[in-house]
């Protein structure tokens, strides 16, 4: 029999993770059942893309998930490879983790589920759109800047100095990598089909950020410079060149989801504890 949203979750369940990333992997480790991994690259005890194997664990699953990025070329080699076994699958719960990018710059207003994608890469939203119109269970998770243990504003600082731009009303989306496994488990059990926005309650400065995890690491952060003389990739600097603030009510009012960190300091605080373990 099929599994529907408001059934019990039992050990019963077999989730296929397609990309198991950061994210993934995390979600992967908090779900009861059996799980079948999919990585890039051959690894023990996971399925690669090409697998024989893995048609038959996606006609099997009551879960799927992927957080496989776009391709060079826009594609999405999920759905490239396994399109139309995921889109007659008999899974009662599909997950797509996609990027809050997809609204491009908003001159540092508030974006919901509703407003107007434009965002600068258009593989992630034709992926975004492509997963929303998958199957008629799919939920689209759209994500701001991810950071977690192992992989915060901590762990750069500690492998060098990180460059603070000055850049007065720019402000970024963020959230815990716990707060994202917390409200895609909630979505197990509440909220509708549909897209999704997975963010803190405090949009901040990059450079705030900075400040505050050099402070828990005792150490003097680097002086604010300005974008034009800030050493910084191309892919950094492209980061400048959007603001927004992502609204999360649709998460906690139909996910019924509250946040564990609801800002950046109490997330990097529990980093930092982490850390010292």
């Amino acid at each position: 029999m099929r599994w529907v949203a408001g059934d019990r979750i039992t050990a019963a369940m077999h989730l296929v993770v397609l990309g198991l990333g950061y994210t993934a992997a995390r979600f992967a480790a908090a779900f009861p059942g059996r799980v079948t991994a999919v990585r890039s690259r051959p690894a023990p005890g996971t399925l690669t893309l090409d697998d024989p194997a893995l048609p038959a664990a996606i006609a099997g699953a009551t879960h799927i998930l992927s957080s496989v990025p776009p391709a060079a070329d826009g594609s999405d080699p999920v759905l490239v490879a396994h399109g139309t076994a995921l889109a007659t699958a008999r899974a009662g719960w599909v997950g797509y983790l996609s990027s809050t990018g997809v609204y491009g710059d908003a001159g540092g207003a508030w974006v919901d589920e509703a407003s107007p994608l434009n965002g600068r890469r258009s593989g992630r939203l034709a992926a975004d759109g492509a997963w929303q119109t998958l199957h008629p269970r799919a939920r689209v998770f759209r994500l701001p800047g991810i950071y977690g243990p192992g992989r915060s504003a901590l762990d750069r600082l500690q492998a060098g100095p990180v460059a603070r731009i000055d850049l007065p009303g720019h402000v970024f989306s963020r959230i815990h990598v716990d707060d994202i496994v917390g409200a895609m488990l909630a979505s197990l059990r509440n909220g509708a089909p549909g897209v999704y926005n997975i963010a803190d309650d405090a949009p901040a400065a990059g450079e705030a950020v900075t400040a505050y995890a050099a402070q828990l690491l005792g150490i003097t952060p680097a002086p604010l410079q300005s974008l034009e003389t800030a050493p910084l990739s191309p892919m950094g600097r492209a980061f400048y060149a959007e603001c927004r603030r992502v609204a999360n009510g649709k998460m906690t009012r139909d996910l019924k989801y509250e946040l564990r960190y609801l800002e950046y300091r109490s997330g990097l605080m529990a980093c930092f504890e982490e850390m010292k373990r």
